[in-house]
């Protein structure tokens, strides 16, 4: 088999996802090109943690999926780390615990790292709704609200400022120039629901290795439950607004002009686009045309006053955030 060994890391924090989790993994073991190992990184949850040590032990596949606790603070950018520390592959690829890969995911991914210069690879996400199609007024530009892709990226394998962290892959020397993920960016258990740390860390990458290439496949196909919680416009809102506060926090670690250059060709762009869709579709009584519109104005001046909420509070001292350097010396890889 040619190419990169790659580990695959899934991180879990709630027993209400086990049917989930249990789909996630299984995704992973019938790979057309298959893992070295898959991780499950349980988030300070004894109870999840002892459940899946004695699901994977008793089902045979204890060699193959590893169950392991947080090392670090609770939140997704410390399991993270913690799977990345424990695992052996040359390339390491995460998987939400709410998702179900593709056969083909990871050969499309190994694909890419043909190219030395290759230091990250992400996929295509698409949405499962937990209604069975997608709400009338949700707009497809706004698909990152429900962590899935959203309409505006460029189709095909093409390079990009940074890859999606629910279905991503890295080189293993990307950690080994960067660092990990750095906490106090994404989610950390609280209600709020953060992101941005992908984006954080693929930045960093590419200053800390000027040549380095990342790439999306869209090939690289991931299907990721919405439940029906997140269907709703309360939602919506709430997560545009934390997404302005995590953009702020980028901005603050790696500059305005870095950590908004994607974000401004979506928001100059893309979105005006999609507000002409929704208000040609109402003009032509199309359903969820003027909602869609509505949205998606509501969604920007939503993120754009979370951006200026957490910019203030990034200057007085209020938000705070550290990068994991993942050596041998520090807990890193274990051979």
């Amino acid at each position: 088999m040619s190419g990169p060994d790659i580990s695959v890391v899934i991180c879990a924090y709630t027993e209400d996802r086990w049917e989930d989790i249990l789909a996630a993994v299984s995704s992973v073991r019938a790979q057309s090109r298959p893992a070295l190992e898959t991780l499950l990184v349980v988030d300070h949850n004894a109870a999840l943690l002892d459940r899946l040590t004695k699901e994977y032990k008793e089902s045979g596949e204890g060699t193959a999926v590893r169950v392991l606790a947080n090392a670090g603070p609770r939140g997704l950018s410390a399991g993270r780390n913690t799977g990345i520390a424990a695992s052996r592959g040359e390339v390491v690829a995460f998987l939400d615990d709410d998702a179900v890969a593709e056969r083909d995911w990871l050969a499309h991914f190994a694909k890419a790292y043909a190219d030395p210069r290759v230091m990250a690879v992400g996929g295509r996400t698409e949405p499962i709704w937990a209604s069975g199609r997608r709400p009338a007024w949700f707009p497809a530009e706004f698909d990152w609200v429900v962590g899935c892709t959203y309409k505006g990226l460029p189709p095909g394998l093409v390079r990009v400022r940074n890859v999606l962290g629910g279905n991503a892959s890295f080189r293993r020397s990307a950690f080994d120039a960067a660092g990990g993920f750095a906490t106090g960016i994404g989610r950390d258990g609280d209600k709020r629901p953060l992101g941005c740390e992908e984006t954080e860390l693929c930045i960093r990458l590419t200053r800390a290795r000027p040549d380095a290439v990342l790439l999306i496949d869209d090939r690289a196909v991931i299907h990721h439950r919405v439940p029906e919680a997140r269907e709703h416009f309360g939602y919506f809102r709430t997560r545009a607004y934390a997404e302005g506060l995590s953009k702020a926090l980028v901005a603050r670690s790696v500059g305005a002009g870095k950590g908004l250059e994607s974000e401004r060709r979506y928001a100059t762009r893309v979105l005006p686009a999609g507000v002409a869709r929704g208000l040609r579709d109402a003009l032509l009584a199309r359903p969820g045309g003027a909602g869609r519109a509505g949205a998606i104005v509501a969604g920007v001046l939503t993120a754009a006053g979370g951006y200026v909420v957490g910019s203030v509070r990034a200057r007085r001292g209020g938000a705070t955030f550290s990068v994991a350097q993942l050596s041998d010396s520090e807990g890193g890889r274990h051979d």
